[in-house]
């Protein structure tokens, strides 16, 4: 699927860091299975608006339900959203007969953004009215409607298209996220959305399309792809503490709760580097001072069945489960000794490879001859 250089999701980060879109399309998107779950939920959502709208989708639901990521709640979570979607497109046609419901619309936002294009999940167009609905599927953090940046392109592309032949004064955007039972709805005049897309957007956009500009972090940067390597936002989160705490003693409970909102955002960016260098480490790049080793590995059984009914035949069926599957090796050793738990069941017991690890040289274990070999199966 394409995707468009300013794309209306990452539009609250390219319009506050606007060089950020073209840095970005330095590094793989890597689409993870939350993205992957909410593709299909969102495709659940669109097949039961169809149904709605009178299309036979009975095949194309029996497919979706055989995707990896399928649950049932997801379905009813799909049905939920095309509820509250009906719901709006029948209130819609009390005061406009003809008011229309577009399912999965091409918006087109190139008069303001260059290039620019999305995809809006449900668009209801009506007599003085424009409403936009947008499914989110993510549980971690309640998204809201006011001036999102988002909602506001996608409102903005469909009254470019309609306002003519609706004489739409109003637009309202609506964000769904029924897994965290969040509802978040915003409005703004017509007006006043083609103002801010003729004083603000134009500009930022051209800016963005271009990568010119200030970088600023913020918290825009936590899905931002080039923030492990983000000099401004390196700078921002090794002066956390910087300045501000620089005298002899101890924090003090002020001290410590100026500091706590902050966190969240500096371990995402310590992740993210760690995860960026590692990656690198992998395909070949020397980090001074650093190599790679395999990491910590769990032993486990290759076997439970077999491991249960071997330590039953010699008597040990009493001690093996808690209370129905069996109990951890460490325990089981203890329970039998590691010289007669190896002699019961020592080929059953496998040690996966551990992952691989960036550390400092100074580490005992021995480094990788190859680590892009080594490695190359493994993902990180």
């Amino acid at each position: 699927m394409a995707h468009a250089v300013l794309s209306p999701s990452a539009a609250s980060r390219w319009l506050a860091c606007t060089p950020s879109a073209r840095l970005e399309l330095q590094f793989p998107d890597k689409a993870g299975d939350y993205a992957k779950e909410g593709t299909l939920a969102h495709e659940f959502g669109e097949l039961f608006l169809r149904q709605k709208l009178g299309t036979d989708v009975a095949g194309l639901l029996a497919k979706a339900r055989e995707n990896e990521f399928y649950t049932p709640d997801m379905e009813t979570h799909a049905e939920e959203y095309a509820a509250l979607v009906w719901e709006k497109y029948e209130i819609a046609r009390k005061t406009t007969p003809d008011a229309i419901l577009l399912v999965e619309e091409h918006i087109d936002l190139t008069a303001y953004v260059p290039e620019g294009f999305g995809t809006g999940d449900a668009v209801i167009i009506a007599d003085d009215l424009l409403e936009i609905i947008d499914l989110k599927y993510g549980k971690g953090v309640a998204v809201s409607a006011k001036r999102n940046k988002q909602m506001m392109l996608y409102g903005l592309g469909a009254l470019l298209k309609y306002s003519i032949m609706y004489g739409v004064n109003r637009v309202r955007m609506t964000i769904y996220q029924p897994r965290i039972g969040n509802v978040s709805e915003w409005e703004i005049t017509a007006a006043d959305l083609l103002e801010w897309a003729e004083t603000e957007l134009k500009q930022r956009a051209k800016m963005a399309f271009e990568g010119i500009g200030e970088q600023v972090p913020g918290d825009h940067c936590r899905f931002c792809r080039a923030k492990a390597v983000c000099k401004a936002l390196a700078e921002q989160n090794l002066s956390v503490a910087k300045e501000e705490f620089m005298q002899v003693g101890l924090l003090t409970p002020e001290q410590v709760a100026g500091i706590l909102p902050k966190l969240d955002g500096l371990v995402n960016w310590a992740n993210a580097v760690e995860e960026y260098a590692l990656d690198q480490a992998l395909q070949g790049v020397k980090f001074p001072g650093f190599k790679i080793v395999e990491g910590r590995s769990i032993r486990k059984y290759a076997d439970d069945k077999k491991v249960a009914e071997r330590l039953e035949a010699n008597g040990y069926g009493d001690i093996i489960y808690k209370p129905k599957e069996l109990k951890t090796i460490t325990t089981l050793e203890k329970a039998l000794t590691k010289k007669g738990f190896e002699a019961l069941v020592g080929d059953l017991i496998v040690k996966p490879a551990g992952k691989p690890t960036l550390v400092p040289e100074s580490d005992k274990r021995p480094e990788w001859s190859s680590a892009e070999e080594d490695f190359k199966d493994v993902s990180v």
